[in-house]
């Protein structure tokens, strides 16, 4: 793996392919969350403006992607008329051995996903007790 030093004028330079480049995320930031506790991994992802039965979640091989989007139209009168649209896109490797038995579970709240995976029991962690001599 080559580890090339970050040039922000090269990027600007590069200005027609950058939303295409895998570097854009990064530089974009995300509000992407992810957590975990004693049993669970946790994945939070926000899709505010978008219906939920226009959410798709995949998980394959270790990664979460989550796509949604929305477009809306409105015409009122003759001169009056409004296009939008909403799309989001996330990717995250998820950590940890996770039991893959069970199904992940996937809810959907004020805009936000949240997609709760059971780790497996070995990766749990072990209380260890203290013997005295």
């Amino acid at each position: 793996m080559t580890i090339v030093r970050y040039d922000p004028i090269r990027t600007m330079l590069r200005w027609p392919n950058i939303w295409d480049d895998d570097e854009f995320p990064t530089l974009a930031g995300s509000n992407l969350d992810l957590f975990e506790t004693a049993d669970e991994v946790v994945v939070r992802a926000p899709v505010a403006g978008v219906d939920p039965d226009k959410v798709d979640i995949t998980f394959e091989k270790g990664v979460v992607s989550i796509t949604a989007a929305e477009e809306e139209e409105k015409t009122e009168g003759k001169k009056y008329y409004q296009k939008s649209s909403r799309s989001y896109a996330y990717r995250i490797a998820i950590p940890g051995n996770l039991d893959l038995s069970s199904e992940p579970d996937a809810t959907f709240k004020n805009g936000v996903v949240t997609i709760t995976f059971k780790k497996a029991e070995d990766a749990k962690p072990k209380k260890i007790a203290i013997k005295t001599k």
